[in-house]
């Protein structure tokens, strides 16, 4: 056989060997999928997660700067959540009520504000179980979340919490407000200080908070000019 007639029997074989592995791919490619599972969506390109804040108030209700508040809050569309005392509670129902009915989470921040590193295990449970009682009869729901006084926390603390079922919940961003620094001061420290995932501590009962009230709408429009949501802590 002459080598051009061998050539030629070898590219029909390698011609034939092409169009046999095509069609192999081509019904590879065709082939219907299993019943019950739909296609896997692809993550579209360059999405990112939502940044977002947790933002929190303490020491309330108070009449007052609650009030104030939740009416910024409103303006903003913006949810927070509220580590309340159940001595203020106590005497100020329709306050936490209110909190409740605009959509806001109403946590146990004790009774009356001790610090649980250094009371007894009666002292405990009666602080914790005294403030969820006053709560639940205005939100009819118990509070989850717990948040120690002075963010006193250790082990029994964590302890004693666990065997109320509650969860502790303390902060990352603290501007100090409860001090009165300034309203320019609280501004700059919780934005100086914000991440993503950030817990912001501030405060609408146990003094004067009128500062706070005032910083309050610059820090919710600039979380916002930046792309950041709010989500509740519990």
């Amino acid at each position: 056989m002459t080598r051009r007639r061998l050539g030629v029997r070898m590219a029909g074989r390698m011609i034939r060997l092409l169009v046999a592995v095509g069609l192999i791919a081509m019904l590879a490619g065709c082939r219907p999928q299993a019943a019950g599972r739909a296609p896997a969506a692809a993550a579209p390109r360059g999405a990112v997660a939502a940044k977002y804040v947790v933002l929190t108030f303490d020491d309330g209700p108070s009449p007052q700067y609650t009030a104030q508040v939740l009416a910024i809050l409103r303006r903003y569309g913006v949810q927070a959540t509220f580590f309340e005392l159940g001595q203020n509670v106590r005497k100020y129902p329709a306050v936490t009520r209110k909190v409740h009915q605009q959509g806001h989470s109403v946590q146990n921040h004790t009774y009356s504000h001790p610090d649980l590193r250094k009371v007894s295990a009666a002292t405990f449970r009666s602080q914790i179980q005294s403030a969820d009682r006053y709560i639940r009869a205005q939100t009819r729901s118990n509070p989850r979340c717990l948040r120690p006084p002075y963010g006193g926390v250790n082990a029994t603390v964590r302890r004693r919490a666990a065997a109320l079922h509650k969860s502790i919940r303390l902060w990352t961003v603290d501007p100090r407000d409860w001090s009165r620094p300034g309203t320019s001061v609280i501004t700059r420290r919780v934005l100086l200080s914000v991440r993503n995932g950030s817990v912001i501590l501030l405060h609408d009962g146990g003094g004067n908070r009128s500062q706070t009230v005032a910083a309050l709408p610059t820090i919710l429009r600039t979380l916002k000019a930046r792309g950041y949501t709010f989500r509740l802590a519990c």
